[in-house]
């Protein structure tokens, strides 16, 4: 037998036993992934760091499941050094697993803060910019949520074009278009919802009437812009080349 310490506690225990192997036995729970008990540990998962105090007098987390109790050895198991490793432990396995429920419930359980979900956006503001100085809508702005920034919408903006989710580069921003609705989300979150117009031509749903209202009203110094402005973009552009062959044709 063994003494060593766990958090203020003497307790004896078996020689031979790994540092994991003893405090299961007493009852003391750590988190696990890779662990067990009828294969040899291997460290893979790096959840049971304890702290224990190092060659050179200072504490530092050692992998449990592989180090094994020894005489008179410290261990803490929820100190600072152990909460940080657990939590890096934590967010590297969720970078290769990370709709993994079994994670991310563990991490709970032993009140890891993973921080924020990721949500697809990489807060590049190509949206936000796109809107803003190319449309001239203005209808996406960063805003900080429990000190997390986020792209949200400006409520009541948008005119639903889709151009933010166009230049979206990972494809954070979704259009979802039915038979006759647009919506425009991220996260969920609703950026807008639009009825849609058909064409005058062909008679295709093919964008909002708040777009088209919004095309009207700008196109007031391009009267021949704002006389295609209700045709689908195939439609358009089969009317412009008709317009081009007829003045050609005109000028022979």
């Amino acid at each position: 037998m063994v003494t060593i310490t766990i958090d203020g506690h003497e307790y004896e225990v078996e020689e031979g036993q790994t540092v994991l192997q003893a405090l299961r036995f007493l009852g003391v729970q750590l988190p696990t992934l890779c662990y067990h008990p009828a294969l040899k540990p291997s460290g893979s998962c790096r959840l049971c760091a304890v702290e224990v105090m190092g060659k050179s007098g200072r504490p530092v987390a050692m992998l449990s499941c592989i180090m094994p109790v020894q005489e008179g050895l410290q261990i803490r198991t929820d100190s600072e050094i152990v909460q940080n490793a657990r939590r890096k432990a934590f967010q590297r396995l969720l970078q290769m697993a990370p709709q993994s429920r079994r994670i991310l419930d563990l991490a709970q359980q032993y009140g890891v803060d993973l921080g924020p979900p990721p949500d697809g956006c990489v807060r590049c503001r190509l949206c936000i910019r796109v809107c803003k100085e190319i449309i001239g809508v203005g209808a996406l702005r960063m805003e900080k949520r429990e000190g997390v920034a986020y792209v949200v919408p400006a409520e009541g903006a948008c005119i639903g074009c889709g151009t933010c989710a166009n230049l979206c580069p990972t494809g954070a921003i979704v259009i979802r278009d039915t038979e006759d609705t647009r919506t425009i989300s991220i996260r969920d979150e609703i950026i807008g919802i639009h009825a849609l117009e058909r064409c005058e031509a062909c008679g295709r749903q093919f964008a909002t009437h708040k777009f088209l209202e919004f095309a009207e009203e700008h196109a007031q110094p391009h009267p021949d812009v704002k006389e295609h402005h209700r045709y689908c973009p195939t439609c358009a552009k089969l009317l412009a080349d008709r317009v081009q062959l007829a003045l050609r044709q005109r000028q022979r």
